[in-house]
């Protein structure tokens, strides 16, 4: 297997974290986590994910800061995973890929999963604002590259 390239200390924020949460199962993990979902069995029940894989994410995630391992009730034998803060972070990351497969993956009256306010129950939607609120799409964004050293 080919080894992973480290984007660590890539100038581009994208890169740096896709360097701690790039692979779909560690996505799949933390969509998971934020539906309340804390134990090992829970994680690998929802996903179909072998043992051995479902715990190398596991354990990357808690190293990367994403996840937290912490005791059961039951004793320190068992471990729950609950988020961070870094990880709730990735909050708008699991709306917008979420939203881009009810825009582009799914017919239009095909059965789908739904992200709902939980107080209303009403839909979420995750808009791109400038600080002044204008509503911001990809051709009014750019990228300000960092200078090369020369």
């Amino acid at each position: 297997m080919v080894a992973r390239k480290s984007l660590k200390g890539d100038y581009c924020p994208s890169a740096r974290a896709l360097d701690v949460i790039g692979d779909w199962w560690s996505l799949m993990i933390v969509r998971d986590a934020f539906d309340g979902m804390t134990r090992f069995s829970e994680f690998q029940k929802s996903l179909g994910i072998a043992r051995n894989i479902l715990a190398e994410r596991l354990r990357t995630l808690v190293e990367r800061g994403i996840l937290v391992a912490v005791p059961t009730a039951e004793g320190r034998a068992r471990m729950e995973y609950r988020l961070t803060a870094m990880g709730k972070d990735l909050f708008p990351v699991m709306v917008a890929l979420r939203q881009f497969g009810e825009r582009h993956l799914f017919a239009p009256q095909e059965p789908r999963s739904r992200l709902v306010d939980r107080a209303a129950g009403r839909p979420l939607r995750l808009d791109i604002t400038a600080e002044d609120g204008r509503a911001i799409g990809p051709d009014e964004a750019v990228i300000e590259k960092v200078p090369e050293a020369g």
